[in-house]
């Protein structure tokens, strides 16, 4: 299960050359997260659900720097995870 701090601290290679997404769309999404889970941890419900991150859709980057999909993809598993975990107790 993740922290908040985790989420604040996660970092993600760069892709140069192959598609990626775009770093502004994950980082404004990340916050967002990450501002869910620490209302969680205050004992506090949140607007932002699991589906919500499942449904997350992100601009690919072409011929410019992104975040590498894979571990960006790998990390929202872990944040679903997390708010399932909130969201059924």
């Amino acid at each position: 299960m993740l922290t908040s701090t985790d989420v604040t601290t996660v970092v993600f290679a760069t892709t140069k050359f192959r598609e990626g997404y775009d770093h502004a769309d994950v980082d404004t999404f990340l916050a967002q997260a990450r501002s869910a889970i620490e209302s969680w941890e205050r004992g506090v419900a949140t607007p932002l659900r699991a589906a919500d991150v499942v449904n997350a859709r992100f601009q690919p980057t072409k011929f410019r720097q992104g975040y590498d999909q894979d571990q960006v993809d790998d990390f929202l598993d872990s944040v679903v995870e997390t708010l399932r975990y909130y969201e059924s107790r």
